[in-house]
């Protein structure tokens, strides 16, 4: 019998960051490198800024471009993390500015997205998975 292959080396992975609306840059991130990364699914949403937070490597994108470029249903998502999963993302933690209709979620709450709600409903006018072929 043969031994599972082992996983990916976590301790060279990175965290990447997703800005939202009014999100645009990561303050204290150090070091910072801009790097356009070509993916099949075409341009990322802006260049991809790597550097360093708390001494962990971090990626930040700003989902809708630098200034607010794409909106919602234009967001090149795929691209965008198909860039992220080159540069060795392999978590991605997610910043949006949206309103809730519970009355319970107020502003400033934190909301935790579990992959069975939002992030696997289904989308209109997009691919709903990024493992497809581009």
């Amino acid at each position: 019998m043969t031994s599972p292959s082992p996983g990916p080396d976590l301790s060279v992975a990175r965290l990447g960051v997703l800005g939202g609306s009014g999100l645009y840059a990561m303050e204290g991130l150090e070091v910072v490198e801009e790097l356009v990364v070509d993916t099949p699914f075409g341009s990322a949403s802006d260049a991809l800024r790597l550097g360093r937070l708390g001494g962990m490597e971090v990626v930040f994108l700003a989902r809708h471009g630098r200034h607010h470029t794409y909106l919602p249903t234009e967001v090149p998502y795929r691209a965008n993390i198909w860039a992220l999963r080159s540069l060795g993302v392999r978590w991605i933690l997610s910043c949006s500015a949206v309103g809730s209709l519970r009355e319970e979620v107020r502003p400033l709450d934190m909301v935790v997205s579990y992959p069975t709600n939002s992030l696997t409903a289904p989308t209109n006018g997009r691919s709903a998975s990024s493992a497809r072929e581009p």
